[in-house]
């Protein structure tokens, strides 16, 4: 199992090995193993000897000082969203007893959130949890996600969906489902410190580990936070959409309702037409139970 001492020292050898010598000034000379950086070079940009560095990086030293993480960070060039995530790696190694448990990926949200995706009427509405589960999504949701094939599999999960799913290379074009693509791997490694040793987490991962689109990503070590995104994308019955995805953190941020919202006005047209053609009541399934989508939907 991976550990948090390693986690952090394959974070810091990922950035360096990422960061281009040029991006901090330097000049590319002499044949490199890597494109990035030298140990000695990120040792000099930090003001750290090179078998400091090195002792990180291979997680023998396990006890850096905040200003030595702040030296690094700064020297390595990272997002706020990748300060935020060295930083928890370095809490979780050090402090674990300080930081909130979070709670397991399974966990149901409040009562109350699935109301809320009933009343978000008519805009498609789902709700996520840690490992990307659609655990929940309203009648406007299901009537947009079922012809993509978001639905298909229970619980529904759009990290498999994007790497495994057929459609998903469909909707998307190859732009688009590489920065897509680069999202949602940047999401898991952001969430890893919270869950990674959860099993529903480490059954994600065996499942979509084997397509290598999603292994280079992952052993890139890059991290992005859930934000507002646009999106276009293709629909079999509505034609090419463009949307906004907004999203509002509940809980205690360990779920989130995702919103599509339309960019423009033919979007909008293309979403009222659509949910037009479901406004009639959802048959019984052959169970007898109404079809999922109905209302919010608890899995």
């Amino acid at each position: 199992m991976t550990t948090h001492a390693s986690s952090l020292a394959a974070f810091l050898r990922s950035c360096r090995e990422r960061l281009k010598p040029e991006t901090v000034g330097l000049t590319s000379q002499g044949r490199r193993r890597t494109p990035g950086l030298r140990r000695g070079e990120l040792a000099t940009l930090a003001d750290l000897s090179v078998e400091y560095v090195e002792r990180l990086e291979q997680g023998r030293d396990t006890n850096p000082s905040g200003a030595v993480l702040t030296a690094l960070a700064d020297a390595l060039r990272l997002s706020s969203d990748e300060k935020r995530h060295l930083a928890l790696l370095a809490m979780r190694q050090h402090s674990a007893m300080l930081l909130p448990a979070p709670p397991p990926v399974g966990d149901d949200p409040r009562p109350g959130v699935r109301d809320l995706l009933d009343r978000l009427d008519p805009t498609p509405a789902c709700l996520l949890g840690p490992v990307y589960d659609v655990v929940a999504w309203n009648r406007a949701g299901e009537t947009v996600a079922r012809q993509l094939g978001v639905l298909d599999t229970d619980p529904p999960n759009l990290t498999r969906y994007h790497f495994l799913h057929p459609m998903a290379r469909r909707i998307f074009d190859d732009a688009s489902w590489a920065e897509t693509a680069d999202e949602v791997v940047g999401w898991l490694r952001a969430a890893e410190p919270d869950w990674g040793s959860d099993d529903a987490f480490r059954a994600l991962l065996d499942d979509v580990h084997a397509v290598p689109e999603f292994a280079s990503r992952w052993a890139a070590h890059t991290v992005a936070s859930r934000r507002p995104a646009g999106k276009r994308f293709w629909h079999p019955r509505a034609g090419h959409l463009n949307i906004r995805l907004e999203i509002l953190f509940v809980g205690e941020a360990s779920h989130w309702i995702q919103l599509w919202l339309p960019s423009d006005k033919g979007t909008a047209a293309a979403f009222d037409a659509l949910l037009r053609t479901q406004a009639s009541p959802t048959p019984p399934g052959p169970d007898g139970a109404l079809a999922r989508g109905n209302e919010a939907h608890r899995l």
